[in-house]
């Protein structure tokens, strides 16, 4: 059984998930990766497996499917 690293629960429901990683500097997407997803504070856990093949993905050749333009905003505290 699964514990949630951020609250503790016990709770959670399989989905597939939208992740953005940072590989070599340049922010990637990787859609629909099989995750358990936490009811209570919604913390996203991989499986060590899904995470190695998504790390093989992005440190390997397999190309994009598509490209997006992303905005971005600087924080003034």
């Amino acid at each position: 059984m699964s514990v949630c690293y951020n609250c503790g629960s016990k709770d959670f429901q399989e989905r597939n998930v939208n992740e953005t990683f940072e590989v070599k500097g340049k922010l990637v997407m990787v859609e629909n990766i099989p995750a358990k997803v936490c009811d209570r504070c919604g913390e996203v856990i991989f499986s060590s497996e899904i995470a190695e093949k998504v790390r093989l993905m992005l440190q390997g050749n397999t190309q994009p499917i598509k490209a997006i333009q992303v905005d971005v905003f600087a924080y003034k505290g």
